[in-house]
C-alpha cells in the first residue's frame, strides 16, 4: 500500500466513467461466496458446491433495499463459509466476512468489515431453495447470512454519511428478533464471548456506542477519502479519529466494537503513519495501545 495509497490514481477507469452515465439495475451487492468442507469427511462433495452457489445467488441476487444501485456502487464483500460437520443435512459451521469499500481518488480499496462467527448451525438440504422473506424466519441459515448483509451496508453506509446506515442495522435488528425463539446458538442477549449476533447490532444501535460510528465516518470519508488530495490533513483527521476510542473505552473499556474496528483496520492503520508527512507518533503509538492493546506488535512497527 504505502506510497501507491498514498498517490493512488487520479483519474476514475475508463469502464468506471461509463458506468456513472448509465442507471442500471444491479443489486446491491458484489460478493464471492466460498464453502469449505476440507474438515468434513464426506465422499460426495456436491451438495457443499450446491450450497455455495446457492449462498452466491442468495447473496448477489437478492434485493435487500429500494434503493437502485449502479455497477461501481456495489459492495464488494466475501463470505467464507468453514464446515465443520455435517449429517443427514445438518450442518455446523462458522463464517468469516470481509467487506471493503474503495478509497475517493485512487484504486485503492480499504476494508471496513473483517468478522468471524463461530456459531453458524443451519440445515440445508441440495437444491433446497434460499429465499429471503424480512416477515418470517424459517430457515437458519438464510437469517444469519440476510442479517450480516444488512450490517455490511449498514457499516459501508456509515463510512459515506455519519449514521448512515441506521436503518439497515434496524433491518439486521428485526431478523434478530424474528431469530432468538429458534433455537439456534448466536442469536442470544447472553454469551461467554460476549459476541453474539444480537450484541453486535444492539451495540451499532446504541447510543453508548455512538463514537464507534463517529469515527468510522471520520476516519473514511473525512480522512480517507481525501488522502490523495491532501496527505497531510488526512493523517491528521484520521489520528483524531482514533482517538474517539479513547472515550468509549472508558465507558466500555471491554466493548468488542473495538476490536472489531481494529481487526480491518490494524494493517491500514500501519501503513498509513509509516509513510509521507509525519504527525505526533508518540501520542498516535499511546493512544492505540490504549484503545487497541491487542495489536500492540503492530503498532511497535510504526516508523518513520
Amino acid at each position: 500500500m504505502r506510497s501507491t495509497f498514498v498517490s493512488g490514481i487520479k483519474t476514475f477507469l475508463a469502464a468506471g466513467l461509463l458506468g456513472l452515465l448509465q442507471v442500471t439495475h444491479a443489486q446491491e451487492l458484489n460478493c464471492t461466496v466460498t464453502v469449505n468442507s476440507e474438515q468434513v469427511s464426506q465422499t460426495n462433495q456436491q451438495v457443499f458446491r450446491t450450497l455455495e452457489r446457492s449462498l452466491t445467488d442468495l447473496v448477489n441476487k437478492t434485493r435487500w433495499t429500494n434503493r437502485v444501485y449502479k455497477e461501481q456502487e456495489r459492495l464488494n464483500c466475501r463470505m467464507f463459509v468453514t464446515v465443520t460437520r455435517f449429517e443427514s443435512g445438518r450442518f455446523e459451521a462458522t463464517l468469516q466476512l470481509q467487506s471493503s469499500r474503495p478509497v475517493f481518488n485512487t484504486s485503492y480499496e480499504t476494508p471496513v468489515f473483517n468478522y468471524k462467527d463461530n456459531q453458524f448451525n443451519f440445515e440445508y438440504i441440495e437444491f433446497q431453495p434460499l429465499v429471503f422473506n424480512e416477515n418470517v424466519f424459517d430457515s437458519n441459515l438464510v437469517g444469519v447470512i440476510s442479517f450480516y448483509v444488512y450490517v455490511m451496508l449498514g457499516l459501508d453506509a456509515d463510512t459515506f454519511q455519519l449514521e448512515g446506515g441506521t436503518d439497515h442495522f434496524k433491518k439486521a435488528q428485526a431478523i434478530v428478533t424474528q431469530a432468538q425463539g429458534a433455537g439456534y446458538p448466536g442469536w442470544g442477549q447472553t454469551a461467554t464471548d460476549n459476541r453474539t449476533r444480537f450484541q453486535l447490532v444492539d451495540n451499532l444501535l446504541s447510543n453508548t456506542f455512538r463514537e464507534y460510528r463517529i469515527a468510522l465516518y471520520n476516519y473514511h470519508r473525512k480522512g480517507l477519502d481525501i488522502l490523495a488530495d491532501n496527505n497531510s490533513t488526512g493523517k491528521q483527521i484520521i489520528a483524531g479519529s482514533l482517538r474517539l476510542f479513547e472515550t468509549l473505552i472508558q465507558r466500555r473499556p471491554n466493548a468488542f466494537l473495538i476490536q472489531t474496528f481494529f481487526d480491518a483496520k490494524a494493517e491500514e492503520i500501519q501503513n498509513i503513519f509509516t509513510d509521507g508527512p509525519k504527525v505526533d507518533l508518540v501520542q498516535l503509538k499511546e493512544t492505540l495501545n490504549r484503545v487497541a492493546p491487542f495489536y500492540a506488535s503492530t503498532w511497535s512497527q510504526i516508523t518513520y
